[in-house]
């Protein structure tokens, strides 16, 4: 029910916990690196991670469909969020991206349909395409400075949706 990863582990391998439907908890050690391909896919009771403070990246379909995970905070270790990487998380209410992530990859919050707030970064430079498309309960964004390109429906059929706030940098 529950992984904590130590602080000698450098690396998961990809997949390494997928479909582990009774993993509730997952406590990530500060040596590892980087999150890989679909490392905690369908965890469907997965309901807490911290990520610890030397992951560079979270990869393609890291935690897609964790539908029970509910917030997520992203270190300012992490450089890049992967596509699908938290696609489907339907109870993830809040995400915190840290302030070294540069690029939010396509359909990395896709369908995360109980997201009401997200905090991005000073770093983020580009959001891919689709990347928080169906997230009915998003009701405000404020995008950085920092950004220069929004994918296609980026925000795309987020229902909610009353309140944006574009940087200027926006090309």
């Amino acid at each position: 029910t529950s992984v904590s990863i130590p602080n000698s582990v450098t690396s998961i391998g990809e997949w390494a916990f997928t479909r582990c439907s009774s993993l509730s908890s997952v406590n990530i050690g500060n040596s590892v690196s980087s999150i890989e391909l679909g490392t905690f896919d369908s965890c469907i009771n997965l309901t807490s991670v911290n990520i610890g403070n030397s992951v560079s990246s979270i990869g393609i379909q890291a935690f897609n469909n964790c539908s029970s995970l509910n917030s997520v905070a992203i270190p300012n270790s992490v450089s890049s969020i992967g596509d699908w990487a938290f696609k489907g998380c339907s109870s993830l209410s809040s995400v915190n991206i840290g302030n070294s992530v540069t690029s939010i990859g396509n359909k990395a919050f896709f369908d995360c349909s109980s997201l009401t707030s997200v905090n991005i970064g000073n770093s983020v430079t580009s959001i891919g395409n689709r990347a928080f498309q169906d997230c009915s309960s998003l009701t405000s964004v404020t995008l950085p400075n920092s950004v220069t390109s929004i994918g296609g429906y980026a925000f795309g059929w987020c229902s909610s949706l009353t309140s944006v706030t574009i940087g200027n940098s926006v090309t």
